[in-house]
């Protein structure tokens, strides 16, 4: 039974998790330089969990939750972790599953609106080593980078617990949309990632069209278009433990004849050219 002190406190947390956390139009004035991304959809085995993982890193980083209504209560469990961290935890609830590649562009124009310097994109699952969000940090924020790339394939095949079929189908479709688009980076379809403002602000978000696997790679290929400089930090990806995988065969189909899509409509697009911060 909670003490009606205990009550007013988490009403009063509750209430700033609402203005701050889940109405992109309001300024959050105390705010930090970085902000993660992480798109869930029924991750209640792993949500509060890699929440903590993240803010607990060395440097001080946000975390802005997009779920797609997941029916087993993640939402809540995010709720939970706003009331826990007031001011770094940020939700948006959206009605249904509306595709991953909407749900990061729903959350980098949010970012923008708050005024964050780093963009990160990260899986809820833990296949993504919270550890690594400071190697990205770095390449961005002190070596000079615009994009990092969280990277599988750069120093070989850095992946654990996965099917070798799968493992397989990942490193030739990154050789496949290498050569399809001529981008010289080796985990084209990786989605873990930091993007200085600068390169969500330029690129043009609304113009971003594919939704899977196919998202990541158009989102590398644009920002090479608009003339940032994008590097691949290695990083060692670990299969999820708990959890469900939401891939489907759907995806891969969409990244196969997608490139090509994007490859021929670079021909005729004018891209927007890099701005400064």
């Amino acid at each position: 039974m909670r003490t009606d002190a205990e009550a007013q406190r988490l009403s009063a947390a509750s209430l700033l998790f609402m203005e701050r956390g889940n109405r992109p139009d309001t300024k959050i004035t105390d705010r930090r330089d970085s902000l993660v991304i992480i798109p869930m959809y029924n991750e209640k085995e792993n949500a509060a969990a890699i929440i903590d993982a993240v803010l607990g890193q060395p440097h001080p980083f946000d975390v802005l939750v997009i779920d797609d209504n997941s029916p087993d209560g993640t939402a809540a469990i995010v709720r939970e972790q706003a009331e826990k961290h007031p001011g770094r935890v940020h939700l948006i609830s959206r009605s249904g599953k509306l595709g991953l590649g909407t749900a990061y562009i729903t959350g980098f124009k949010w970012a923008l609106e708050q005024g964050y310097d780093y963009v990160f994109e990260m899986d809820a699952d833990f296949s993504h080593n919270p550890d690594d969000l400071m190697k990205l940090y770095a390449a961005c924020a002190e070596q000079g980078a615009d994009v990092a790339v969280g990277s599988r394939y750069v120093t070989g095949v850095n992946v654990v617990n996965w099917p070798m079929g799968r493992v397989l189908m990942s490193y030739f479709a990154s050789k496949y949309v290498r050569l399809v688009t001529g981008m010289g980076i080796a985990d084209t379809t990786a989605g873990f990632a930091c993007y200085r403002s600068r390169v969500l602000r330029t690129m043009e978000l609304d113009k971003i069209r594919f939704k899977g696997y196919a998202f990541q790679i158009e989102m590398k290929f644009t920002a090479l278009q608009c003339g940032f400089k994008v590097v691949e930090v290695p990083i060692i990806f670990v299969n999820r433990v708990l959890g469900t995988s939401k891939m489907s065969s759907g995806i891969f189909g969409e990244a196969l004849f997608g490139v090509i899509k994007l490859k021929v409509g670079s021909w005729v697009r004018k891209y927007p050219r890099c701005q400064t911060d």
